[in-house]
């Protein structure tokens, strides 16, 4: 077998998507409440608390500011979560994997159906949180809808990171690497509390090569109505990382799962 082939993107994929949802389905509570209750206590508290001390942020109050960039760093950190631990567990212990591959579906149709079904959680927590945010009143108007296809591209670009993850790693705890490597780096420096002008020079120069600085930039101005400039380069640098990343998970899968 070529491990190098590119994948192909089939129909398969939307077998695995409605599997993971038909599941999810029956987690639905303690699914919605990491994914939606964490994020929303961030808005609360630190909009609120935090906000009354620091005013207007970047022409906007501070609580819409934060909001358009919570919502942002809650599709990374649901596709993240979802592309680590839920991946390699249906791959290593449950060996869901193998009884797919039984099956006429490939490695790819796999990846291919975890990517959207990543993208698709990270949509729930993006819809979840503007409401939120709508209701305090802090959304610009109905422009706003506009970010939920934005928060779908952004779960398909912290998918496939987290699946190269999960075909790296030999048990959960590898995943606090990444966390605290990566996730963890670009939830503090990528513009979601504070403009990354704030930042000296490297560090701004920096965190532009980061995703999450061009998903922030996307969801601030679709939600809290501030200046959108260069969409079409957030959009790619986006759909470039997701293309690239589920390109190498799928080889990595094929060398541990078929070779």
């Amino acid at each position: 077998m070529n491990l190098w082939r590119l994948p192909r993107l089939r129909a398969g994929a939307l077998a695995v998507w409605r599997r993971n949802i038909l599941v999810w389905r029956k987690l639905f509570v303690p699914a919605l409440l990491m994914n939606f209750g964490e994020p929303v206590l961030y808005l609360l508290g630190l909009g609120f608390g935090l906000g009354h001390f620091v005013g207007d942020m970047s022409g906007m109050p501070y609580l819409a500011f934060l909001a358009s960039g919570i919502i942002a760093s809650s599709a990374m950190t649901t596709a993240s979560f979802e592309g680590m631990y839920s991946v390699f567990t249906r791959m290593v212990p449950q060996k869901t994997y193998e009884a797919i591959l039984a099956t006429p579906l490939e490695v790819d149709d796999i990846l291919a159906g975890e990517m959207l079904w990543c993208a698709t959680k990270s949509l729930f927590s993006g819809i979840a949180i503007l409401a939120v945010a709508t209701l305090l009143g802090v959304v610009a108007g109905w422009q706003a809808l506009w970010v939920l296809p934005v928060v779908f591209l952004i779960g398909l670009c912290f998918a496939g990171p987290a699946m190269i993850m999960s075909s790296l790693a030999s048990n959960y705890d590898f995943f606090n690497y990444y966390f605290v490597l990566v996730i963890t780096p670009m939830f503090i420096l990528c513009g979601v509390f504070y403009p990354i002008s704030t930042l000296p020079a490297v560090a701004q120069g920096a965190v532009q090569l980061l995703p999450l600085t061009h998903a922030v930039m996307l969801t601030r101005s679709l939600v809290a109505g501030a200046e959108l400039t260069q969409p079409v380069l957030h959009i790619t640098v986006l759909a470039v990382y997701a293309a690239i990343s589920y390109y190498i998970a799928v080889i990595l899968v094929r060398r541990k799962l078929l070779v």
